[in-house]
This record gives C-alpha cells, sequence and structure tokens, in this order.
C-alpha cells in the first residue's frame, strides 16, 4: 500500500498529470500521483523521463535487461511490472522479461544479454561491485556510448525503483494488459488465417 496519499492532488498540475497519464498509460500512474505532492519533483522527474525516453542507441532488448534486472534487485514490483508493460510494446521477447529475475539460470539468454544482466546487479549492488572485466566484456560487444547508456539507465532505474518501493508503491497490473487469455489468442489467430 502506498505511503503517501493517491489521492489528493487537485491542483492544475496533478490535472495535467492525471490527463496526460490517462492518455499516454490507458492509467494514471502511482509515482506520478506522489511526486505531485512536490511540483518541483514531478517536474524533475518528468523532465528526466522524457530525456531518457530520447536514448535509443542500444538495443531496446538490452535496455528492457538492464532496466528490468535492477528493478528485479531491488525488489520493485511497480518498476516490474510498468517495465514489462513498456518493453512488451517496444517489441521486446516476452520470454526474456519473463526471465529475468531469475537470469543465471535461465538458458534465454545470449552472452551479451547475459553481461548486460550481470553488470545491472552490480551497478545495483550496495556498494558497486563493477570491475573492469565486466566493463571490458561489455565493450568488446558495444561501443562506448552504448555502455555509457546502459549505465545511465541502470542508475536512473537505481533512482525509479528505490523511490517506488520506499513509497509502498505496488503493480498497478500494467503486465496484465500485455497478456491475452489462451482462448483469445486462439481466436485471434483462427481469425487471422481465416
Amino acid at each position: 500500500m502506498a505511503r503517501i496519499p493517491l489521492d489528493h492532488a487537485r491542483s492544475l498540475h496533478a490535472r495535467a498529470l492525471r490527463a496526460m497519464s490517462r492518455r499516454r498509460f490507458g492509467k494514471v500512474i502511482d509515482p506520478g500521483l506522489v511526486a505531485a505532492h512536490h511540483p518541483a519533483v514531478l517536474y524533475t522527474m518528468y523532465a528526466t523521463e522524457l530525456g531518457a525516453g530520447r536514448w535509443r542507441k542500444t538495443d531496446p532488448a538490452l535496455q528492457a535487461l538492464a532496466v528490468m534486472r535492477t528493478a528485479a534487485v531491488i525488489g520493485c514490483t511497480w518498476c516490474m511490472d510498468f517495465g514489462y508493460w513498456e518493453y512488451h510494446h517496444r517489441g521486446v521477447d516476452p520470454v526474456k522479461l519473463r526471465a529475468v529475475p531469475d537470469w543465471q539460470s535461465s538458458t534465454v539468454f545470449t552472452p551479451l544479454e547475459r553481461a548486460v544482466l550481470e553488470y545491472a546487479d552490480a551497478m545495483t549492488a550496495t556498494p558497486p561491485t563493477v570491475t573492469d572485466e565486466l566493463v571490458e566484456r561489455l565493450r568488446a560487444e558495444l561501443t562506448d556510448a552504448q555502455v555509457v547508456e546502459l549505465t545511465a539507465l541502470i542508475s536512473l532505474e537505481n533512482q525509479r525503483s528505490r523511490t517506488n518501493a520506499a513509497m509502498g508503491l505496488t503493480s498497478q497490473g500494467f503486465k496484465d494488459q500485455c497478456e491475452l487469455p489462451a482462448a483469445m489468442a486462439t481466436d485471434a489467430v483462427g481469425a487471422a488465417r481465416g
């Protein structure tokens, strides 16, 4: 349960947040409602997310793994739920998204993807446990700009996940919107073929 009231905001900026959030995500996102208690924090978070949304040097699957693993390590169910929804809509394989929490025992990841997941673990550890060897493995397959982008994404997700977990925010059901029940999926395939 949220540790800060979510139904408080009646100000102009809170109404604008609700409208934009419903239009973009289909519902009002709880982190925005928490941040609306402090307009300067809300605006800073919005500007940061807007800027990070333009980071496209790295493949979306690698971005997803870095972000989702960070959220999993911290234990932010809100971030895991929303991250699944976001990256599902960006075309990332849902099998890989579901395997992130237990990536070490999964066989679905490439060596590069495994290095990205390991990097997210190492960056999220307290204190960080990033090694020169790990960064060199990433640099062997990625440009320096891509390594910087992944590093910034993991740092940003640490901020998001730690904030949301501290505020008691939990899943809002975004992932559920990505899954088609088996009967509906079968009907859709049949309709496409027919």
